[in-house]
């Protein structure tokens, strides 16, 4: 189920697990005020995709959303990118050029991996949160810009402000209102739905079904690559697929193991959350079964059932 917002006109996030709609509430919430928003969440759990939702659902909808990537250019060039520059500020800039912010005129700007800014331009961004004006690179004047600033990160900021590599003060600015996106190994059987998803949007997809193999080892899976990974997956499974159903030889998956930057608690988590989904599926949802399989009581099961979104 893809699902929308109030007035219809929210970018679609397809899920329906508890961890999910939990996120998706505060956004919502965030997304009608004109505070930055700063989305954190592992590599491809969708952050650019929320970011999307947080300005169609804003007054701004109406005008531009300008994504910069700050992890894929260097210094000069991501300073000019967003703030522009004038005629002789480096070599090669032989004109005037407006920079993202003063491009966007009332819409929003996104800064994905806004953890890997230079130092420079998170100086200059500071100004734009605190007074909403910038100065293109080669000029003394300031200029105003009218702009919401929606930023991502994967990185831990805290811990790059302990290592002298991002501001303080930029990083309390960015974080008025944060939301963290669950990563797809914490959000059920919306792996399902997505994978759903997903075929339909392959050619051929809309022929093909899941049998039950194929169902359980994408719900075992840890997926450490996330949505990412889950669609590149379908991708394939859809070119290997031989007949009219995509059984479990078709998923190309990683073995179960652990994801880098997760603790103990985090991975325990992950593997009782799989081992309730494998004996779920194993006895056709029937709760009572999959507990006897585990060897848990009815309520145990339940709880945990629960917890996971199952």
């Amino acid at each position: 189920m893809s699902d929308g917002g109030a007035n219809g006109h929210s970018v679609s996030i397809v899920g329906r697990s508890p961890a999910l709609r939990s996120v998706l509430e505060r956004l919502d919430r965030l997304a009608r005020s004109e505070l930055p928003v700063l989305i954190l969440g592992e590599t491809g759990t969708g952050k650019e995709l929320a970011a999307r939702r947080v300005h169609s659902l804003s007054r701004r909808q109406g005008s531009a959303f300008l994504p910069v990537n700050c992890a894929a250019l260097s210094e000069t060039l991501i300073l000019s990118d967003l703030f522009g520059h004038v005629r002789g500020a480096f070599t090669g800039a032989d004109r005037d050029r407006p920079g993202v912010f003063e491009a966007a005129r009332g819409g929003t700007v996104f800064l994905d991996e806004v953890g890997d800014l230079p130092m420079a331009a998170q100086g200059m961004l500071l100004r734009v949160l605190q007074e909403g004006e910038i100065r293109r690179l080669g000029e003394s004047r300031p200029r105003r810009v009218d702009v919401r600033i929606v930023a991502a990160t994967h990185r831990h900021l805290e811990k790059r402000v302990d290592e002298g590599r991002f501001r303080g003060d930029l990083l309390f600015r960015l974080k008025v209102g944060t939301v963290e996106l669950p990563p797809l190994r914490e959000r059920g059987r919306d792996i399902l739905l997505l994978a759903d998803h997903f075929l339909a949007r392959q050619p051929g997809g809309a022929r093909l079904s899941w049998s039950a193999d194929a169902q359980r080892k994408l719900l075992g899976c840890p997926w450490p690559g996330n949505v990412r990974q889950l669609e590149g997956a379908v991708a394939v499974a859809v070119a290997l697929a031989d007949g009219r159903r995509i059984e479990a030889r078709h998923l190309e998956l990683p073995e179960s193991r652990p994801v880098e930057g997760r603790g103990y608690r985090q991975q325990v988590e992950a593997l009782r959350r799989r081992l309730v989904t494998e004996a779920l599926d194993a006895a056709r949802g029937n709760r009572a079964e999959a507990a006897r399989r585990l060897g848990l009581s009815r309520q145990a099961m339940s709880y945990l059932a629960g917890r996971f979104g199952l």
